[in-house]
């Protein structure tokens, strides 16, 4: 538990090919099932202040409590995830931590000094933000919005991992509309 962040919920993990990482996971690790997103609807993204359209596939599975996702830039929107990879990284590049008072959440962290480099939304109250704190690879913190439709599918994720036998590795996206 991180006395700023609260707990670390979520480990996202920037790969080249998210079918391959996917397959890793779910075959050799044995965590799954995946609900994977070709094409990701970020809605109100920024990144250093400035606004982008970006294309990423992202992944989700639980293990236990902690959520894993896997993300697959497609294009060469600036973020993050790309920096990351043009730095010749792969692997952990962030974790988060989840929260139903974004608002209040977010404005404690700016307060503290944090400051966000990336920014959006995923469905309705699915606000997030990554902030400034990448020391090292790995380190950068995500704060998620997690109190609708987002929350209602990362709940759905975690229930379907719960004794999973292998089948049906690899599964889409509830559809945030109808949660």
């Amino acid at each position: 538990m991180s006395r700023f962040f609260g707990e670390i919920r979520q480990a996202g993990y920037v790969v080249p090919d998210i079918e391959a990482a996917m397959d890793y996971w779910t075959r050799v690790l044995g965590v799954g099932p995946f609900f994977y997103n070709p094409r990701v609807p970020i809605r109100n993204y920024t990144y250093r202040g400035e606004r982008y359209e970006p294309h990423n596939s992202v992944a989700l599975a639980n293990s236990g409590p902690l959520q894993v996702e896997l993300i697959q830039t497609r294009n060469d929107v600036p973020s993050m995830y790309r920096d990351f990879a043009q730095g010749g990284r792969s692997g952990l590049q962030h974790v988060a931590s989840w929260t139903e008072n974004f608002d209040a959440d977010l404005e404690r962290m700016l307060a503290q000094g944090f400051k966000v480099v990336m920014s959006g939304e995923v469905g309705e109250r699915g606000r997030f933000v990554y902030f400034d704190t990448e020391y090292h690879p790995g380190t950068v913190v995500e704060l998620s919005e997690v109190a609708g439709p987002k929350g209602t599918m990362f709940r759905m994720i975690r229930e379907a991992s719960e004794n999973w036998d292998g089948s049906d590795p690899v599964r889409p996206f509830p559809d945030l509309q109808k949660l």
